[in-house]
């Protein structure tokens, strides 16, 4: 079995992975044990273990901060996802809104909202982490905080106000909190 991955990222954040003086690339390397190669002419990254790594979820680890990475998020967030309890997930608003660059730039601003309110909302209600690049909408978060912030952006992106989607957002939050209570009741 080959333990090498392959992507590609934009171009213009080939810089953010790589960092100053390659810094970025290689704390990415060190932390999953990896060999990272990226192609500044394509955009093509290559991720390979290294001989004497033992979890070869670390092979993932590393493309999915590196992806995060190229979906806008800074390494600092990207790097979440080494814990594993972490996860990337990648919405496509064409799914949403079509092709139309017109569409497309509407909702970027309903879910980023003025001044990015509406994105810091999500993220304070939820806990993940977003970003709006390109025609994508990522999150970083434990699943159950990825579930809430999908369904949220789902329903701004499908024409419910903002004020139901806080709503929502904050029911949920605090059945989280009280499920969280529950689970730690002494018996």
């Amino acid at each position: 079995m080959e333990a090498r991955e392959y992507l590609r990222i934009p171009m213009d954040r080939i810089g953010v992975v790589l960092g100053e003086n390659g810094k970025i690339k290689k704390e990415i390397e060190t932390a999953t044990h990896t060999e990272i190669e990226v192609d500044s002419q394509t955009g093509e990254v290559t991720i390979e273990l290294v001989n004497d790594a033992k979890d070869p979820l670390l092979l993932l680890r590393a493309k999915d901060i590196i992806q995060a990475i190229g979906r806008g998020f800074n390494p600092q967030r990207a790097f979440k996802l080494l814990d594993e309890e972490y996860a990337l997930e990648v919405l496509d608003l064409t799914d949403f809104v079509g092709e139309s660059e017109k569409a497309l730039k509407r909702y970027k601003g309903r879910v980023i909202g003025e001044e990015g309110k509406t994105r810091k909302t999500i993220e304070q209600l939820t806990g993940a982490s977003i970003s709006v690049y390109g025609k994508t909408i990522g999150m970083i978060g434990t699943f159950e905080q990825i579930d809430v912030t999908r369904e949220a952006l789902r329903m701004l992106l499908t024409g419910s106000t903002h004020g139901s989607v806080y709503k929502f957002l904050e029911r949920k939050r605090d059945e989280l909190k009280k499920k969280a209570t529950e689970i730690w009741k002494p018996v």
